[in-house]
């Protein structure tokens, strides 16, 4: 570390080789998500590894989001979908961004900006095939289509892509079949109103390696970029890209009976060493995870313990000569035995998103590439498979 108290270390290599190793899994395209400042890794920095490693689209939430990348000098084709109607949609269809529209009211949104720009906004259609979240119903999609053709006569806006979201894809094949054969329906309308879409995606992280049925033109890939498996129990060879790093900054023998930390939640069984480091809730330090959660600190896996405080925490360092200033490795890809997001996600009983989405703001980001990571060509039962769209 550079005189910092902690830093995330996000290997660019490992990001460019986890969209090599997920585009070989698919003869669609790849577009790499870059939302959440890069799922915590450092947006710009990971849009351009993940286009180095071959994915040709990017995705964001955001409108803000989307033109930093376009601010950052990105060119490359950018989706982003999550609007309301104060979105600025003539500074994203200035910025050739492509959005996501799921409602008439915003269709007519996008299509006001686009008349004022004197561009042609592009836009994806979204419909809702199960997640019950965003997109339309299949009661409102004929009503947002209609305004969509109609648009498109105007030559206001262009549909260049249809697009939903999977439920269950890292869990249930069931759910997967039942929400391509609605988005399949969905599509099937569409193009019988007169849209003729260049892009149909639908397949997200998990279904890129295990639903070659739902990649049509498109796979979209979260979770896999960073490195983290996206189907729980199976290994696709794919390698974290964040370590992130703290130190020691205070040594010290108690006695058993000693009481940790707030409420003293945690108290000392027998004599032993507590080393604090500055790393906390406000930092990505899951408050509850006392008792069960562990740092990589003088070559071994040792326990957090007391309540974790919004700036620091106390590890049990048992015998272990400590001393301020060792280095602590809070989590990485788990090569010298460090626990990894995964790990944390099952201790804090969430998932790996949001261990490192959560990690704070305070804690400096250092992007390096470590050596070349060459992904095989293609994983393991992957076949090539027909697109279902426009081909390319």
């Amino acid at each position: 570390m550079t005189g910092e108290l902690a830093e995330a270390v996000v290997d660019l290599a490992a990001i460019a080789g986890n969209v090599e190793r997920i585009a070989g899994a698919t003869t669609a395209a790849v577009m790499a998500v870059v939302k959440a400042d890069g799922f915590g890794h450092g947006a710009v920095p990971v849009a351009r590894a993940a286009l180095a490693g071959g994915a040709t689209w990017l995705g964001v939430t955001s409108a803000a989001e989307a033109l930093q990348l376009r601010s950052a000098g990105l060119t490359a084709p950018v989706l982003s979908w999550l609007h309301g109607p104060g979105t600025d949609f003539a500074a994203l269809a200035a910025a050739e961004v492509d959005v996501s529209v799921a409602a008439p009211e915003l269709l007519d949104a996008v299509a006001a900006a686009a008349r004022g720009t004197g561009r042609t906004a592009q836009v994806h259609l979204k419909i809702d095939t199960g997640m019950s979240r965003h997109g339309a119903t299949a009661e409102g999609w004929p009503e947002l289509v209609a305004w969509a053709r109609k648009y498109e006569r105007e030559g206001v806006l262009a549909v260049r892509g249809l697009w939903s979201h999977l439920a269950t894809a890292d869990s249930s094949p069931y759910g997967v079949t039942a929400q391509t054969a609605a988005f399949a329906e969905a599509v099937a309308y569409a193009r019988d109103a007169g849209l003729d879409p260049e892009l149909l995606h639908l397949a997200n992280s998990a279904a890129a390696f295990t639903a070659p049925h739902t990649h049509f033109d498109l796979v979209r890939a979260g979770i896999a970029v960073y490195g983290v498996e996206p189907v729980p129990g199976r290994a696709f060879g794919l390698r974290p890209a964040l370590t992130l790093r703290t130190q020691v900054i205070m040594a010290k023998r108690v006695p058993a009976g000693t009481g940790v930390s707030y409420q003293h939640t945690h108290v000392t069984t027998r004599p032993t060493t507590l080393a604090l480091i500055p790393l906390g809730f406000a930092d990505g330090i899951p408050r509850g995870v006392d008792g069960r959660a562990q740092v990589l600190l003088g070559g071994r896996r040792l326990p957090i313990i007391g309540r974790v405080a919004m700036d620091q925490c106390v590890v049990d360092a048992g015998d272990l000569d400590v001393r301020i200033g060792d280095p602590v490795t809070v989590l990485g890809p788990g090569d010298s035995g460090e626990p990894t997001a995964t790990d944390w996600a099952t201790w804090a009983d969430t998932n790996p998103h949001e261990i490192l989405t959560g990690i704070g703001t305070r804690v400096p980001r250092r992007h390096e590439s470590k050596g070349t990571f060459t992904a095989d060509v293609r994983v393991e039962g992957a076949l090539p498979f027909p697109h279902h769209g426009r081909k390319r």
